[in-house]
């Protein structure tokens, strides 16, 4: 291993390129033992708007050509829309350049084969940030259930929910465009929750062999506001121009996996209410748990010979990353799930090992999404 920094290359600059710069200038605080990196070039169209993130994100130099980057730095990081994460992420690969692609792993089923064929090819460290399975109540689950504290699994329900589409006036972003994003609830936000499941029961349920599942778009069209192609932050504005929403507002599926239990997943942009709901609920024949987003430090468990659920905060020093943060008891958040994951993917690219979840954990969640579209489709089962 290297005593020299990694030096980054990141593609992206809004919202995902602000939470991975956070967790990257993080690290060094309270992940001392992390590789040492250094913010060389943040790569997009506009120089404008690029050349002020690259200053406020603690990047050195801009470019508006990720094929001008991918052989020159040690990481390249892609959290572009997902239509931009086959040819800049390959190019990487085929250059031995490490790579941290934002989920899902592409918009359509074949550039995600592309992507994982070029990730088999290369000696270079691929993962996808499924940050979630870096939550510490996740781990601390995920710990429980290999051990069998909760028995052989039965039930496992999913559930993704937000609300900032439910204005018919909220202006169209990217993530209305199946040529750009591929999907809408479907992969954005199921993507998680399917990845989340699997992680979490794989070990005891096995994988998932069959499914259904439904899409709903509820709007239409959408008002193209004054940013014009829009993101999550995008705010509204005057506009007469509207452009098509040809993704789905939400969708539900079920499922089964191989050791029979039953999942069933819904996610939605239209759950009024909902800011960022993202729940899972696991049953086995010697407990249960549950699992809140919005509760991020707690977990609702039942063990074998308790009457009832107890809720206990994951705070404790001997918790999956509690001791790199604040005293016992004190929480943590969102955004600290992005400098877990950042902490251990950059430590195997740095010892040249595989990051899980790679790029072979998220073509087989982009099968699924694939077979929940094919089902919805065809009105019927699919087997996967």
């Amino acid at each position: 291993m290297s005593d020299e920094p990694l030096s980054v290359g990141m593609l992206g600059y809004r919202f995902m390129g602000e939470a991975h710069s956070n967790a990257l200038a993080r690290l060094p605080m309270f992940f001392p033992e992390a590789p040492a990196t250094e913010r060389d070039v943040l790569i997009g169209r506009d120089e404008e708007a690029l050349a002020e993130a690259a200053d406020r994100l603690g990047f050195d130099r801009i470019s508006t050509d990720w094929e001008d980057v991918v052989d020159e730095v040690d990481v390249f990081y892609n959290l572009g829309p997902n239509n931009l994460h086959a040819d800049p992420s390959i190019a990487a690969l085929e250059a031995d350049t490490h790579v941290f692609c934002e989920k899902p792993l592409a918009h359509t089923q074949a550039d995600a084969e592309r992507m994982r064929d070029a990730a088999r090819e290369s000696d270079a460290t691929a993962g996808i940030a499924f940050n979630y399975r870096f939550i510490p109540a996740i781990q601390y689950a995920k710990n429980l259930i290999d051990a069998g504290e909760l028995g052989d699994i039965h039930h496992v329900r999913g559930q993704y929910l937000q609300d900032w589409l439910v204005d018919p006036t909220a202006p169209w972003s990217w993530r209305n465009s199946k040529e750009i994003a591929g999907s809408g609830a479907l992969g954005d936000l199921g993507a998680h929750t399917i990845d989340l499941t699997k992680f979490l029961v794989g070990d005891r349920a096995g994988d998932i062999t069959r499914l259904s599942g439904q899409l709903q778009t509820f709007v239409d069209e959408r008002p193209v506001a004054g940013g014009g192609e829009g993101s999550l932050e995008s705010g509204g504005g005057e506009s007469t121009e509207t452009r098509e929403v040809t993704v789905d507002d939400a969708y539900t599926a079920q499922a089964e996996f191989e050791n029979g239990a039953i999942a069933t997943y819904e996610a939605s942009r239209f759950a009024t209410g909902c800011k960022n709901d993202h729940t899972v609920e696991i049953n086995g024949s010697k407990g249960s748990l549950k699992f809140s987003l919005e509760r991020l430090n707690e977990l609702e468990l039942l063990l074998e010979g308790n009457r009832g659920f107890q809720t206990i905060n994951i705070t404790e020093a001997d918790d999956p990353y509690i001791d790199h943060w604040w005293p016992a008891g004190h929480i943590i958040g969102w955004e600290h799930t992005f400098v877990h994951e950042n902490y251990e993917f950059l430590s195997a690219a740095a010892a040249g090992e595989s990051h899980a979840p790679d790029f072979e954990d998220g073509y087989r969640v982009q099968e699924l999404l694939a077979a929940i579209e094919e089902s919805d489709e065809r009105g019927e089962w699919v087997d996967v």
